[in-house]
């Protein structure tokens, strides 16, 4: 069995809601199917999401990169049956464009041996994976409204987009929706000065946070955060490889990371993060391919002691009015369940994907 094409499929997908963070507003997630097909008829698939706005790579660009730089490196590739292993993606691509072809290699490894994809990355088990409710920015009221429709789904962390006018206002207001148990977790998306940063969070600390992610822009600007709170620092932004993780372990400027696939460059990348800092997974609003890849890497990471009762950031699928996957993770009660089958266990619609491809 060999790879005998590689295939980048551009396609968006609308929120039900806008979604608001301090870095703007999107009324839609714009999105790269990656497809990778062999003589025999199998298929791996892939998802790349554009992080143009945090100066990565845009739709056009990720589409460019799979068929002139992967494409002509994948194809021909023999694939042995029974091998539980993907070559790894070709080492001058960006980390959005790496993560889908290693997600694609990684289902189609799957598909061959016919093992679920979290046994070919080496996890002993699976089973659902906790996330965190994602509430977009806006006025407390509507935000606390929607606390309430998140934790009647079995909700137990929530995770709001702050850096707005009123932000604490609407900590406040989902304190007092979710009550006194449930965790509460705050993204400014490094747009606060530190200063700033220690201001807000010492007016928010009364409500209870479990922690603040991403609150200044930098290592040492949360190098000053960390000290002067003591409210656990999450980086994202700044922690995209492992040469940042082991920066920010020596600047003391978290005290663990969220990892985006896209972000850092697929699971290899994440799994190296994670050997140095604790992590939770977060979505950068991918598609359903990307969510399923995430949970699957989920598996695989340490359960016990810090890591215990972390909520990953993988629930956004119900934050989109549709799909284009006939078969994918479900989100019950507060936790994505995998799609069973091998690889990854994703199915595409492919009358969704005509309908939502650009």
């Amino acid at each position: 069995m060999r790879i005998t094409s590689v295939e980048a499929i551009p396609y968006a997908l609308s929120f039900k809601e806008p979604y608001v963070t301090a870095r703007g507003r999107l009324e839609r997630r714009e999105m790269v199917l990656v497809r990778a097909l062999t003589d025999e008829g199998a298929e791996g698939l892939g998802d790349a999401v554009p992080l143009s706005l945090r100066g990565g790579s845009d739709v056009g660009s990720i589409v460019r990169e799979v068929h002139e730089v992967a494409a002509p490196r994948l194809v021909g590739t023999e694939l042995a049956k029974g091998k539980a292993a993907a070559e790894p993606p070709p080492g001058d691509l960006g980390n959005e464009a790496a993560a889908a072809i290693e997600m694609a290699l990684l289902d189609l490894a799957g598909k061959v041996a016919g093992l679920p994809a979290w046994q070919l990355l080496g996890g002993e088990s699976a089973g659902p994976v906790t996330c965190n409710a994602t509430l977009a920015a806006g006025l407390p009221d509507s935000v606390a409204l929607d606390a309430e429709r998140w934790a009647a789904r079995g909700f137990m962390t929530f995770k709001l987009k702050v850096g707005v006018p009123g932000e604490v206002a609407q900590v406040k207001a989902v304190r007092e929706a979710v009550g006194p148990d449930a965790r509460i977790r705050v993204d400014a998306n490094g747009i606060w000065p530190p200063q700033q940063a220690l201001e807000r969070l010492a007016a928010m600390e009364p409500f209870g946070l479990e922690l603040a992610e991403q609150p200044s822009s930098d290592l040492e600007d949360l190098r000053l955060v960390s000290q002067g709170t003591a409210i656990p620092i999450a980086a994202d932004e700044s922690v995209a490889s492992a040469g940042d993780a082991e920066r920010a372990i020596e600047r003391g400027a978290c005290d663990l990371a969220t990892v985006k696939l896209a972000k850092v460059g697929g699971i290899a990348p994440a799994r190296s993060i994670a050997r140095m800092l604790p992590v939770y997974l977060s979505s950068a609003l991918d598609g359903p391919i990307g969510i399923a890849a995430a949970a699957h890497a989920a598996q695989a990471l340490p359960r016990e002691g810090v890591w215990a009762g972390l909520a990953h950031g993988l629930a956004t699928q119900l934050l989109f009015a549709d799909t284009i996957a006939a078969v994918e993770c479900e989100v019950r009660d507060g936790l994505l369940h995998l799609p069973e089958g091998p690889g990854l266990g994703v199915e595409l619609d492919e009358r969704a994907l005509e309908r939502h491809r650009l």
